[in-house]
């Protein structure tokens, strides 16, 4: 055998040995935005999907006789790179279903590569409503609250008679797909929305926003209040510019441990959060509570139990489906009911939502905590 055939032989074997040993594994692709603003979320979605993953195969990392293989890929935050960093997961990486991302905007550019490729996209945590509503596709499925879901428990918690809002949020999907979504479930509350503001992701100095925000409010007759939709950045720093003077209220939801710090300004606040450590009481939280205080040195936080949740689907659905055939997975999934931190949550047939708990809090500050406290009112089960 001449040279130029041995080396095609080799070559033949070594395809063949890496196709044999991709079909003893479960590929998934984490697509997630590792870098730029929303970083930390990310991150903290990271570990709470590797901590679910080992949580549903009792630390195992397999499930039908087959090995997890998590393939990370970075989005920046950015449509264009997470659209194709998909792409590459599915038609380079032969990966056999993608998790992710971060930001609504990144993730409704990745929707359409997910019924490219007839794979599975899995949602976690970016919140824009479009993404199981108007751009919604078959392929895509959600753990992550949805917009709805978080406006319909802000409104339990802030919708008063005679209660005048004006909004602050962040001017791209996840802010205005947010605050369309409160003013519908505003409805029949008794509070009604008077001003919009949308300011750009990046915004530090919120003076000129919040200036027209006290115009919109000062004059009113009731209770006023500013509502902030926002994600990374510190948009609290108008409490600092006093709205107190015009008896003008900050409000807004639950956000991460580091944010919360920002909270601590605003002791009585009311609104609903998607998670905190303390409200939920189930083995899986307890479980995610002491690993994480023993890995980290710190609580699970926000995006954690949604990284979580998240891994703990993608072994239930695997199980159910007896594999990774897409047909077989969206069958599985649809109408699956499966046990996270936050509790049960099932995955809703019409448009792949998870439906779950959310919960009213209001800000307590005790100064031995570096944080604000969103003591637990009551827990929020959320019909849409």
């Amino acid at each position: 055998m001449n040279a130029s055939r041995m080396l095609f032989a080799a070559a033949l074997a070594s395809a063949a040995n890496l196709a044999l040993a991709q079909s003893k594994e479960i590929r998934i692709a984490h697509v997630y935005d590792k870098t730029g603003p929303l970083e930390a979320y990310a991150k903290q979605t990271h570990a709470g999907l590797m901590m679910g993953l080992e949580y549903a195969t009792g630390g195992k990392m397999e499930v039908l006789g087959r090995r997890i293989v998590v393939i990370e890929k970075d989005s920046q935050t950015k449509p264009d790179a997470g659209k194709a960093q998909l792409a590459a997961a599915f038609g380079d990486d032969k990966v056999d279903l993608a998790i992710g991302p971060t930001s609504s905007g990144v993730a409704l550019a990745m929707l359409p590569v997910a019924e490219e490729y007839k794979k599975i996209l899995l949602v976690e945590p970016a919140v824009a409503d479009a993404i199981t509503g108007e751009r919604w596709n078959r392929y895509i499925f959600r753990t992550g609250r949805s917009s709805s879901q978080d406006a319909i428990a802000n409104a339990v918690a802030v919708g008063k008679k005679d209660t005048f809002i004006a909004t602050l949020a962040q001017d791209y999907a996840f802010g205005r797909d947010g605050v369309k979504a409160f003013k519908e479930a505003l409805a029949g509350t008794g509070a009604q929305i008077v001003h919009e503001e949308y300011a750009p992701q990046q915004t530090t100095d919120f003076t000129a926003p919040a200036e027209r925000l006290f115009n919109a409010l000062k004059e009113r007759k009731g209770r006023k209040v500013i509502f902030i939709i926002w994600a990374g950045g510190n948009p609290f720093k108008i409490a600092d510019l006093n709205p107190g003077r015009y008896g003008i209220e900050i409000a807004s939801g639950g956000n991460i441990l580091p944010a919360l710090a920002a909270y601590k300004a605003l002791p009585g606040m009311e609104g609903a959060t998607y998670y905190y450590y303390e409200h939920p009481k189930n083995k899986i939280n307890a479980w995610l509570v002491a690993e994480h205080m023993k890995r980290y040195k710190s609580p699970p936080d926000f995006f954690t139990a949604g990284g979580m949740s998240a891994g703990i689907a993608i072994v239930e659905a695997l199980k159910k489906a007896g594999g990774t055939d897409t047909e077989k997975l969206i069958a599985a999934m649809e109408g699956l009911s499966f046990e996270t931190p936050k509790g049960r949550m099932t995955f809703r047939k019409e448009d792949h939502q998870a439906m779950q708990s959310m919960y009213h809090f209001k800000i307590k500050v005790d100064p031995n905590v570096s944080w604000a406290i969103p003591e637990m009112k009551v827990p929020v089960r959320v019909k849409q």
